[in-house]
């Protein structure tokens, strides 16, 4: 398994981030935003950052443009957790995809929010062709959510 991870830097952490998670908890979603909370694989304690939710055919996403994030990790070891989006709280199981599978997800991610963070895929934008999207697929997480 990679680990690749691109660490926010001042201001995303100080700024950015905290403004759209303080947004999405008043129930203003931010172009999709949503607050990730998922309990800390070590301490147990539910830790919360700012995640673009992509819908795609029905079905419901979580792409990590930054690599394997802590979220990532921790996502891994529960197997779930909740999004939050002002009072409304909604529980689900994530499955994390591979390979092939996590190309039409990166696409559309890319095709949706590219503006926020095509920096952190190189060169590979939506237009890309399968074989550059497969290239940097294992740098960048993908997980299918379950509602409870």
């Amino acid at each position: 398994m990679a680990d690749h991870y691109q660490p926010p830097d001042w201001f995303t952490r100080r700024v950015f981030n905290p403004a759209v998670a303080g947004l999405t908890r008043l129930g203003i979603g931010v172009y999709g935003s949503r607050v990730l909370e998922v309990r800390g694989r070590k301490s147990g304690e539910w830790r919360r950052t700012p995640v673009n939710l992509l819908r795609v055919n029905r079905a419901e996403y979580l792409v990590s443009p930054r690599g394997h994030t802590q979220w990532v990790r921790n996502m891994r070891a529960s197997g779930g957790g909740r999004l939050r989006l002002g009072r409304r709280v909604q529980e689900f199981t994530a499955i994390e995809l591979e390979g092939q599978a996590k190309l039409a997800v990166i696409r559309a991610y890319l095709k949706r929010w590219a503006w926020e963070v095509g920096r952190f895929f190189g060169d590979v934008d939506a237009k890309s062709t399968d074989e550059q999207l497969l290239s940097v697929a294992a740098d960048h997480p993908v997980f299918r959510l379950e509602r409870r």
